[in-house]
């Protein structure tokens, strides 16, 4: 029988690497389209395509720039809030650890690409009609879906305080 303490690790871990594989095997798939010759240029649904991009800012583009010094820094920070994040998992005890392992299996995917390409690969494209959300791949939805669990582990904790008191 698995310790708790070590069963939860394991757990944690596995959240990680399940995120971190699904987002490099989609982005894989796609770069060895596009090697190939094929243009990633798809349209699934009517408000959903698969578009190749590449990005060099954080999340869904933002703070976008070429290679330099702002981008390894934002790099390093990146890394670094990764490292704190690995930490949190490890102090905290309740399910929050769960919601931060989620962000942390994305935000390594997207790690490995910024260190690996020098971009991070993005694809996914919703959109309706001409207005076109950013585009994003899918360690982005994974880093949004943690934080909106964690947000909504602290609307929910605030919620059963304010009814206790």
């Amino acid at each position: 029988m698995i310790d708790p303490k070590y069963k939860k690790i394991l757990i944690v871990f596995s959240i990680i690497f399940i995120i971190f594989a699904v987002d490099r095997v989609s982005k894989i798939y796609l770069l060895n389209l596009s090697e190939i010759g094929i243009k990633i240029d798809f349209y699934i649904l009517p408000v959903l395509n698969i578009f190749l991009v590449w990005n060099t800012g954080i999340g869904f583009g933002l703070f976008s720039n070429d290679p330099n010094i702002w981008y390894h820094s934002l790099t390093l920070l990146i890394g670094v809030i990764n490292l704190i994040l690995l930490f949190l998992i490890f102090k905290i005890k309740d399910i929050r650890k769960y919601f931060i392992s989620v962000v942390l299996g994305g935000s390594i995917g997207n790690f490995f690409d910024r260190v690996y390409y020098f971009a991070v690969p993005d694809f996914l494209d919703l959109h309706i009609g001409d207005f076109h959300w950013f585009i994003f791949n899918i360690a982005d939805i994974f880093i949004s879906l943690g934080i909106m669990g964690l947000i909504l582990f602290e609307f929910i904790k605030k919620y059963k305080n304010k009814k206790n008191i």
